[in-house]
């Protein structure tokens, strides 16, 4: 699985209307609303590299309001959630 980081950044009053837009785009799973120099980020998850180019430039970049996008790609994951998930028993907690 290929993991892609897409900072985006939106027309000042659409920044909810073109997140609801991304996060129905096949290939996204999350999209969040974020502070600081862009608007939102969006988690692209595919399985081949050459999906990327669909989903970024073909579907993210084609969303009206969206202004431009800065792609950052996943060497590793990190996630004390899928950690927590593989070792876990599925017993309940004490």
């Amino acid at each position: 699985m290929i993991t892609a980081i897409v900072l985006i950044q939106t027309e000042v009053d659409q920044v909810n209307e073109v997140a609801e837009q991304v996060v129905k785009l096949e290939g996204i799973s999350e999209v969040y609303s974020i502070t600081g120099d862009h608007d939102l980020l969006a988690m692209v998850r595919v399985r081949h590299h050459e999906e990327l180019a669909e989903v970024i430039p073909g579907r993210i970049s084609k969303v009206p309001g969206v202004v431009h996008t800065d792609t950052h790609i996943a060497f590793r994951t990190y996630s004390r959630h899928d950690l927590d998930a593989m070792f876990s028993l599925g017993l309940p907690e004490a």
